[in-house]
């Protein structure tokens, strides 16, 4: 009798020393995607004029495989992380403008998650534009919890994004006011990525009153970056994450 209790503890202290390890090696190597945060608000900074950063990026502990965009405090650029790297843009001139790597920067909103595990899906020959886009990732997720990121890669057609650009000192209560000094700049045919998100219910909160995505676009060179407006797709290869 002793000994069968003596070897159900040894047994039971094994699994334990197993389980432990298996947790840990979990917590530092996340293989789970993760629900999506937001801080602030869309309609708070356009209505509102709540410009200044409700989040500091460099608060955000878990890098790995991370995602996230919106716009720089005060409306003074474009931000985007993608796959860990934060990025922001700011206009130089209405043809140029400079992108930086940096997590030392705030956004007066800002959605972001952790996609570690994707799944690559094939883009029909008819989606092209940007609405074909948000019909066909609708149709397509419907199993996926809600909402998510989503990423494309590959070379566009044409595209056009554009960076605000807010003059110092402006007060903000509508959205016109809100997008006074934007530039807006052409993309030709490159390699490019981007990087979006998706929800039937966020408008206005991360994606605007008549649309359920809100997408910032990188040029593979890392020279230009801002939030997407226009789309014509070439070839190019969707990703929605494994959840």
């Amino acid at each position: 009798m002793k000994t069968s209790v003596k070897n159900f503890s040894w047994i039971l202290f094994l699994v334990l020393i197993v389980s432990c390890k298996k947790d840990q090696k979990e917590s530092q190597n996340p293989n789970n995607n993760s629900e999506l945060k937001i801080a602030g608000a869309m309609r708070d900074v356009m209505w509102k004029g709540e410009l200044e950063g409700k989040i500091g990026l460099d608060t955000i502990s878990e890098k790995t495989g991370l995602y996230g965009l919106g716009p720089l405090a005060f409306l003074k650029g474009e931000i985007l992380i993608n796959n860990g790297k934060s990025y922001f843009s700011k206009v130089t001139s209405d043809s140029t403008m400079e992108v930086i790597q940096s997590f030392d920067i705030s956004a007066p909103f800002f959605v972001f998650g952790n996609v570690i595990e994707w799944d690559q899906v094939e883009l029909p020959s008819q989606v092209k534009s940007i609405q074909d886009l948000e019909g066909f990732i609708d149709e397509k997720s419907l199993e996926l919890k809600r909402p998510f990121a989503f990423k494309l890669t590959g070379k566009v057609s044409k595209a056009k994004i554009h960076i605000q650009n807010l003059p110092e000192g402006t007060k903000v209560s509508n959205p016109d006011e809100a997008h006074q000094g934007q530039i807006s700049y052409p993309i030709g045919e490159e390699e490019v990525e981007i990087v979006g998100f998706f929800s039937t219910e966020h408008q206005g909160v991360f994606t605007h009153h008549d649309s359920y995505l809100h997408m910032h676009l990188i040029t593979k060179d890392e020279s230009k970056m801002g939030h997407l407006d226009e789309l014509v797709i070439g070839e190019m290869r969707l990703y929605l994450p494994n959840n």
